[in-house]
């Protein structure tokens, strides 16, 4: 007890920097748990008293000397956490003693330096990330994203997402991450076809329709690519993400088909239809060919697009059960053949020829990208 006294008192003439010192090392004392009990009750009150040092030296060597221990008194922490920014930084950053409901009230008093402090706290609790989704600044939002220890809700990417999703940093950061859902990086798919689409060069080289009708195709494109890299446990979480955008159309769904994303040809038929999926996948894996149509009816497809469907998918049987090899570019083939559109047939019927046209669009593509694998296979030769 006299020598707290005694501290206090030399505190009084002491120069900055000794006290600095003096306070790093009675925090040190305070939590090694060795003090006696009423020396104890007298080092926290000094270090209470310390919160009142003029001195931001002082200050953020108490705050060092605190940061990391669940021991630290927790007024003291309190305080130290509303300090000026260069006190508060360690106490912020990792102090166990804070609270979510803590954090989340500084992140709420909406300084971008606070916030992207807390957003690179390991072990960052999922409250907490939502409280940095909802209302941090841009820089905090991409601190969380590149903080791999933090508990982030999928609500909580989609909100960052809808919030900040035009920056380019954030985008990158956000794709680069495994933990974002798959409607999320699909958003993001989108949101970066469109950012080129409307960049001025792109409309001066190939002009305002062009650009749309690329970004559409791409989009597409990137979207069955993605189909390939989620788990099917979130086949369904996409197909309702991409039916309430609006992008389950029939041109979708052709290729969908012609590229062999059955299993999520499956989960979009049961989203249209409102058929169990057991049943559906019944009929993909034996089904006729007029209880497929009926399927496909249900589902609100036209007619037309009917028979290369169910063409492609006997082919794609024969492929699950090794009786051929086949890729797009020979199930778009067959596709086209399906509805007389490919050379020496009498071409497709005058409600088919924008099917045609699209199945013709398939089918280079399928042709351009075995070319591609090809040339960098012999390349590597």
């Amino acid at each position: 007890m006299q020598v707290v006294q005694h501290f206090l008192k030399w505190t009084q003439t002491a120069k900055a920097a000794e006290r600095a010192g003096a306070a790093a090392a009675l925090a040190r004392a305070y939590l090694d748990g060795e003090l006696p009990f009423e020396d104890r009750y007298a080092a926290e009150a000094a270090l209470t008293a310390l919160l009142d040092d003029p001195s931001s030296k002082v200050r953020s060597a108490l705050a060092e000397a605190l940061s990391m221990s669940r021991h630290a008194p927790v007024q003291v922490v309190a305080a130290l956490a509303a300090d000026q920014p260069d006190v508060a930084a360690p106490i912020l950053a990792r102090s166990p003693v804070l609270s979510d409901p803590d954090l989340i009230d500084r992140v709420a008093d909406g300084r971008g330096g606070t916030q992207c402090l807390i957003a690179r706290r390991p072990q960052l609790s999922m409250s907490v990330s939502a409280a940095i989704a909802e209302v941090g600044s841009l820089e905090a939002c991409l601190a969380l994203a590149e903080n791999p220890s933090a508990d982030i809700a999928a609500v909580s990417f989609r909100r960052m997402i809808e919030r900040h999703g035009s920056n380019a940093p954030l985008r990158e950061a956000l794709a680069a991450d495994p933990r974002l859902p798959s409607d999320c990086r699909h958003v993001l798919l989108t949101q970066l076809g469109e950012a080129l689409r409307d960049a001025p060069l792109v409309r001066a080289l190939v002009g305002a329709a062009r650009a749309e009708k690329l970004t559409r195709d791409a989009c597409i494109r990137a979207s069955l690519t993605l189909i390939e890299t989620i788990d099917p446990e979130e086949h369904g979480a996409m197909v309702e993400h991409l039916r309430i955008r609006g992008d389950l159309t029939t041109s979708f769904i052709v290729r969908l088909v012609a590229h062999g994303k059955i299993d999520f040809f499956g989960h979009v038929l049961m989203t249209l239809t409102g058929q169990p999926l057991a049943r559906i996948s019944g009929l993909l894996v034996n089904g006729r060919d007029l209880a497929m149509a009926a399927l496909l009816q249900k589902a609100g497809l036209a007619k037309p697009v009917h028979r290369p469907i169910i063409r492609a998918l006997s082919v794609w049987r024969e492929v699950a059960q090794g009786k051929r090899l086949a890729g797009a570019q020979e199930v778009s083939w067959l596709m086209l053949e399906s509805i007389g559109a490919t050379p020496g047939q009498s071409g497709p019927a005058q409600d088919a020829a924008e099917l045609a046209g699209l199945l013709r669009s398939i089918h280079l593509d399928a042709l351009r990208e075995n070319a591609r694998v090809q040339a960098q296979a012999i390349a590597a030769a």
